[in-house]
């Protein structure tokens, strides 16, 4: 298979097992090419993309500004917080004003579930969900399986927990998605305030001891505590949540088999791990960052090539 069976990435659910096997293949060859003196492309000379940022991120926006850059596309960057939208301005009315400067695609981060979604219905631009709410972060689990398969091989057979606040994260849900479809076992670990009611429909195993799932896992994904979506207090406090899920050298040493860490970032150093994890050999964090590049880059060439058609 040489494209992907969607115009759009709104989230993993929708893709199949041959599209995340495409993206990853593409992504090798642009690792190879981010590895070189110069490190851009021209493959998207012809293609304007705009950032859509209507929530905060650093990382992300970085990550997918440097992908595009990289193949040579054209960018514009749209932030919420010095915008329009403050004054009441409709979503669809901010995007059809930017895609009347023929715009292709559009990367979008929104505070909204279903947004990414909702956009690909009402414009003609192809539309990479960058975040929405809390409900899917596509390329951070496609990165996420990305370098798992780099670090072990295969994804597949692999026994994966994902650890902090399942509830509040769209990483949890789509690296769920992705490593299901990848054929990969999946726990979630945490507090149960921290854990939906409806996680077991989704396959995945549930545990609220943190020693028996690492234990249990070869690669364990510590989410960060998300205190900016809590509006209620989901447990005591941040030292009884890291004294029960957080981990340390101690920890990771005391197991019986050596695991390999990741994290979404940004870190809480000494709340999910602590700095002589982050900084471990076993840890892929900054792998990972290197990693969501590579794959950002590929998802926009293989959406950017069903444009151009």
């Amino acid at each position: 298979m040489s494209e992907l069976s969607v115009d759009h990435l709104l989230g993993i659910k929708y893709l199949n097992p041959q599209d995340i096997q495409l993206i990853f293949e593409t992504a090798d060859h642009f690792k190879e090419v981010i590895n070189r003196p110069i490190k851009k492309v021209p493959s998207l000379r012809d293609i304007t993309i705009a950032n859509l940022f209507f929530e905060n991120s650093t990382r992300t926006k970085l990550s997918f500004e440097l992908a595009e850059k990289r193949l040579s596309a054209d960018v514009i960057n749209f932030s919420s917080a010095q915008s329009s939208v403050k004054k009441g301005e409709t979503l669809i009315d901010t995007v059809n004003n930017i895609l009347s400067m023929k715009v292709d695609m559009v990367v979008m981060r929104h505070p909204n579930p279903g947004a990414g979604i909702f956009l690909s219905k009402h414009v003609k631009a192809s539309i990479v969900n960058a975040g929405d709410g809390a409900h899917e972060h596509p390329t951070q689990a496609l990165l996420d399986s990305y370098s798992i398969r780099e670090r072990l091989g295969d994804v597949h057979g692999k026994k994966v927990v994902i650890v902090g606040d399942i509830l509040h994260s769209r990483v949890a849900l789509s690296n769920i998605f992705a490593l299901k479809l990848q054929g990969a076992e999946v726990m979630v670990c945490g507090p149960k305030t921290l854990i939906p009611k409806y996680i077991g429909e989704l396959g995945v195993k549930v545990e609220t001891n943190l020693r028996a799932a690492l234990n249990w896992c070869d690669v364990a994904n510590m989410l960060r505590v998300q205190n900016e979506r809590m509006d209620i207090n989901y447990f005591p406090s941040t030292r009884e949540y890291t004294q029960q899920f957080g981990v340390d050298k101690a920890l990771l040493d005391s197991l019986n088999k050596e695991i390999v860490i990741m994290h979404p970032g940004p870190i809480n150093r000494g709340v999910e791990i602590t700095s002589d994890v982050a900084d471990s050999k076993q840890a892929i964090i900054l792998d990972q960052v290197q990693n969501g590049v590579a794959i950002r880059m590929a998802v926009i060439y293989l959406l950017a090539s069903k444009i151009k058609q």
